[in-house]
C-alpha cells in the first residue's frame, strides 16, 4: 500500500547545472557566483525563489555501491554547484528576459559549462517532511539518469508514489524536494563562450534534495540499511544515481522578495 507524502508547493521551477574555470581557483569562482553574479540573477523580476548549492570540492558520491547504477560520480563531470530558480508562475520567465541577457553575458566571468534544466509547471514537489521546530543543517543533492527502455510516464510515478515515500520512512529528512525534467535542450539556455556539452548518455532525468539536521544524521542515513533497500528497486528505474554533499545552500529571493544579503539555511 502506497503512502501520501503531503507536498506544501507544486512550483514551477529549473535547475542549473555549473562548473567553474579552471584558469583561477575554484574558490574564486565560488565567491564571484556568491557575490557579483548572485546579485543580477536576484534582480530578475518573477522569481519566487533563487537559491544556490554549493557542492563540495572532494564529492566521490554519497549513494553507496548499486548493482547495475553508477553511483561513483565521474571526475570530468563533477558539478561544482546548482542555481535553483523557483518562478511565481509559468509565465513569470518572459518577465526576465532584459534581466537574464545580463546573466548571459556574465557567465563566461565565471564558468567554464553550465546546463539548464526544466521540467513542466507542476512537476515540481516540495514535500512536507520535517518535524516541528526541526531545521536543516546538511543536505544531499541526488541527480537520477533514467535507464534505457524505462518509460517517462513509469518513471515519473515510480518517483512520486513509490520513492518518495520510502525515502520519507527510510530516514529522518528536514527537506525533500524533487524534479523531474523535461528532455534537455540547450536552446534554453545556450550562453555564449560557456560550453553545453552533454552527451546523451550523461544526461539527467529527475533530481532529489535531501535535509537533514546535520551531516552526522546525512551520514547516518547514506550508511544505513534503509537506504539499501531503496537501491534495489531503484536500479530497475535508474541507470545512475550521483548523490553530491551540499556544502552550502544560500537563499537570496524568498516568497518573491529579495533578501537584503543572502541566507544559509
Amino acid at each position: 500500500m502506497t503512502t501520501t507524502i503531503p507536498y506544501t508547493k507544486k512550483p514551477f521551477a529549473s535547475s542549473i547545472l555549473l562548473w567553474m574555470r579552471t584558469d583561477q581557483s575554484r574558490q574564486e569562482g565560488m565567491d564571484y557566483w556568491k557575490g557579483p553574479h548572485s546579485r543580477i540573477i536576484s534582480a530578475t523580476p518573477g522569481f519566487d525563489e533563487y537559491r544556490q548549492l554549493h557542492l563540495a570540492a572532494p564529492n566521490p558520491g554519497l549513494w553507496p555501491a548499486t548493482r547495475g547504477v553508477e553511483t561513483e560520480i565521474p571526475v570530468d563531470r563533477r558539478i561544482d554547484g546548482v542555481a535553483e530558480v523557483t518562478f511565481a508562475s509559468a509565465l513569470a520567465p518572459l518577465r526576465g528576459r532584459t534581466q537574464t541577457r545580463l546573466a548571459y553575458r556574465d557567465e563566461v566571468n565565471v564558468f567554464r559549462r553550465t546546463l539548464l534544466y526544466a521540467g513542466p509547471p507542476r512537476s515540481t514537489r516540495w514535500y512536507d517532511v520535517a518535524r516541528p521546530g526541526q531545521r536543516t543543517g546538511a543536505r544531499a543533492l541526488v541527480y537520477l539518469r533514467k535507464r534505457g527502455g524505462v518509460g517517462t510516464g513509469p518513471f515519473r510515478t515510480y518517483l512520486a508514489d513509490e520513492l518518495v515515500p520510502a525515502l520519507a520512512t527510510a530516514g529522518d529528512l528536514t527537506e525533500l524536494r524533487t524534479q523531474v525534467f523535461m528532455p534537455w535542450n540547450e536552446r534554453l539556455w545556450n550562453t555564449p563562450d560557456v560550453a553545453h556539452d552533454n552527451p546523451a548518455d550523461q544526461r539527467f532525468h529527475a533530481s532529489l534534495i535531501l535535509g537533514f539536521t546535520d551531516a552526522f544524521a546525512r551520514a547516518a542515513f547514506f550508511d544505513g540499511h534503509g537506504i539499501t533497500t531503496l537501491s534495489d528497486p531503484l536500479s530497475e528505474f535508474a541507470s545512475a544515481i550521483h548523490a553530491y554533499d551540499v556544502s552550502e545552500a544560500l537563499t537570496y529571493v524568498r516568497e518573491g522578495h529579495v533578501l537584503p544579503d543572502y541566507v544559509r539555511n
